[in-house]
């Protein structure tokens, strides 16, 4: 400024060569042209206009025809705020300061807004009068538009915080942003949908009109030469700024808004997926410079940021919604009490129904508000201890009263209580299930009365069965001494005879026989029933196996059947040695006599074993039986092939034998190919 002012041609100006200059003017000149601090004067009754280099910004594209123009000429457009101050100095030679003015320059080509903090102040001449304002100022726009954008972010985020829908967090924001309209003369937020395939508006603030925020804009791919194919295509903001007064911008085909404007994608935070979009306008009496655009990246930041929170909370409402709904229809009775006081925060139906109340008497309450009549039960004592240590309780048929319309009703609970921990490990409350089992324990007492009753039975047919046995056997031995001495009295011409009476006395002997054979069967069972509990022991079961194979020796010859021990030495079980011989000895008497008559017997003997059970396998090529059947063969007295002698008892002793053990057995059979029974001694 210093060069262009010893080259102006003053010769031609009001004010002349400087020589002619006041002293006061030439010296204050050389104070500004030697500042670094923005400085200016007006001087004389026309305010020509003197500036250091540091001012020139100010000036934009005034300078350098500034230089020596009167400044109501030069400034016009803001003369009428600052000439009356200029005018009021040079009358007065009062002083002027100003922080944050608003004023609109046109410095850069357009009506600019812009924030200045200054001080005017009287300019003497060389005679002591005021013939001039000096001012120091500096430009603060940079300043007040960044505390006024930060300010806009900080309302839309406290205004967010909380709001639980999408639509009203969204159209919250863009109130806001309204209210800062030198910013954000109008704005638009939409919202893509799942597919991807459109977007609706869920935003809407400022000077727009109804039919230029269509509810939903179609992502139409084909609209290649639209603003919005072009953000979706480069995932970039789109600046729209080559307009006149009398154009529209067509963001996408059949939709314009009516000043310039930016549309800014909204990604997701963290990830490159976009939700959403913004269309915001653009101040016209500001630079689309990096500090606007750094707003508008922060702005969609902010957006993306609620969006997902909002979202996140909606869907957590929804979880807790589903969640309650589950609780409420679910089978057994539940509440969640918060805190040591154990508040009911929620039970649904069947607790209810459990308690007696209704839930608008129970919500909010405590358990002893709610329920005073279980405070004597040791309900509050059983919460404590799992809200103090963190275990849970399990009870099973616990009795606890309720007060059911004024009067205590006793209901049997199986419940569990289980501790609540928030994120951080502490415990926050307790989670009750319940299930009422009244109408169980009334069922299990019936039924432990039949029990009671049928094992009462059960203890008079055993006692019948083992009286019988011993009982018979006096009259058929008598019986059949009679018939002995009958015999002998028969003159033995009668015995050789071939009239009827020797035939008679056989038939005579054989039911006799027959008989003693049932009540050999019916001793055996009674002993099997009596004596349950007689003393186990270490066992071989290969020896066992050897030595029945003795008792068969004269049956496995005449037969020329086949046995195959495959019993290791060290198969042992602990069993009773009498029940062990009685079992081997009848699968394997039974594998001998049911042999098919097609093939020589080939009876196999194994050992399996499991972590419960060593498993004998009895396994022959006999008659085999029909599946059908297989039930029946462990009855008492059930005998399916009637060609062979037999009671048709061994098998039900063995069930029983076993059963009483601890164990059981097991048929697989197949007619005509064999049977194999599967005997399970229990491990012990």
């Amino acid at each position: 400024m210093g060069a262009l002012m010893r080259a102006y041609d003053w010769d031609n100006h009001p004010l002349g060569k400087p020589e002619g200059w006041p002293e006061t003017l030439k010296t204050t000149v050389r104070i500004l042209l030697n500042s670094a601090f923005p400085m200016f004067l007006w001087w004389g009754k026309e305010l020509y206009m003197f500036h250091n280099d540091a001012y020139l910004p100010a000036l934009g594209n005034k300078h350098p025809k500034a230089l020596g123009s009167s400044a109501h000429v030069m400034w016009a457009e803001i003369w009428d705020t600052v000439g009356v101050v200029a005018e009021d100095i040079l009358k007065t030679g009062s002083q002027f300061y100003a922080e944050e003015l608003y004023l609109v320059l046109e410095r850069k080509g357009f009506p600019e807004e812009t924030y200045w903090t200054f001080s005017y102040s009287p300019a003497f001449d060389d005679q002591g009068e005021v013939n001039g304002v000096f001012c120091a100022c500096t430009e603060v726009t940079k300043t007040v538009l960044n505390q006024r954008r930060l300010r806009t972010m900080k309302d839309i985020s406290d205004a967010t915080a909380h709001i639980q829908t999408l639509e009203q967090a969204c159209q919250t924001a863009s109130e806001i942003l309204s209210r800062n309209f030198r910013d954000i003369p109008f704005n638009l937020i939409y919202l893509f949908n799942a597919e991807g395939t459109e977007c609706r508006l869920v935003g809407k603030a400022g000077d727009i009109t109804a039919d230029a925020a269509p509810e939903f804009l179609e992502l139409n791919s084909n609209a290649n030469n639209s603003p919005l194919h072009a953000l979706l295509n480069t995932r970039q903001p789109v600046l729209i700024d080559h307009l006149t007064d009398n154009q529209t911008m067509a963001i996408v085909p059949g939709f314009s808004v009516p000043a310039k404007a930016v549309v800014l994608p909204i990604f997701r935070p963290g990830q490159d997926e976009i939700i959403g979009l913004c269309i915001s306008g653009i101040s016209a009496s500001l630079k689309y410079d990096a500090d606007y655009i750094g707003f508008h990246q922060l702005m969609i930041g902010q957006f993306a940021t609620f969006i997902t929170s909002v979202q996140a909370r909606e869907e957590n409402l929804r979880q807790q919604e589903y969640l309650k709904e589950i609780f409420q229809q679910a089978p057994v009775a539940i509440t969640i009490l918060r805190g040591p006081e154990h508040i009911i925060d929620l039970a649904n139906t069947n607790i209810c129904e459990i308690w007696g109340r209704r839930q608008e008497e129970v919500l909010g309450r405590t358990v002893l508000e709610a329920l005073p009549e279980v405070a004597d039960q040791g309900i509050i004592e059983l919460l404590d201890g799992v809200y103090n240590t963190g275990v849970p309780f399990v009870a099973n048929e616990l009795p606890v009263s309720f007060d059911r319309d004024g009067k205590l009703e006793e209901v049997y609970l199986n419940f569990v209580y289980h501790p609540l921990r928030n994120p951080a490990g502490q415990i926050t409350g307790i989670i009750a299930v319940a299930i009422d089992i009244n109408e169980q324990v009334e069922d299990r007492r019936r039924i432990e009365e039949m029990n009671r009753e049928l094992l009462g039975i059960n203890a008079d047919l055993d006692n019948f069965v083992y009286s019988a046995s011993h009982d018979l056997k006096a009259p058929i031995s008598n019986i059949e001494g009679l018939m002995r001495a009958l015999v002998e009295y028969l003159p033995a011409e009668v015995m050789q005879s071939e009239t009827e009476i020797p035939r008679v006395l056989n038939l005579i002997q054989n039911s006799v026989d027959r008989f003693k054979r049932a009540i050999a069967d019916l001793t055996e069972v009674a002993k099997i029933q009596r004596d349950s509990t007689e003393d186990v022991v270490k066992l071989s079961l290969k020896d066992i196996v050897e030595d029945v194979k003795l008792d068969f020796e004269r049956l496995i010859r005449e037969k020329e059947a086949t046995i195959d021990v495959q019993v290791n030495e060290n198969a042992v079980v602990e069993f009773s040695a009498k029940n062990a011989r009685s079992i081997i000895y009848n699968l394997l008497s039974n594998a001998l006599k049911y042999s098919s008559p097609d093939r020589k017997p080939l009876i196999n003997i194994t050992i399996e074993a499991n972590p419960d059970f060593t498993v004998l396998c009895v396994a022959d090529n006999g008659l085999g039986l029909n599946p059908a059947d297989e039930s029946k063969i462990f009855g008492m007295f059930k005998r399916l092939h009637d060609h062979v002698e037999g009671s048709g008892i061994g098998l039900y002793i063995v069930k029983r034998i076993l059963e009483n053990a601890g164990g059981r057995i097991e048929l697989d059979s197949e007619p005509g190919k064999g049977s194999t029974f599967k005997v399970y001694f229990k491990r012990l």
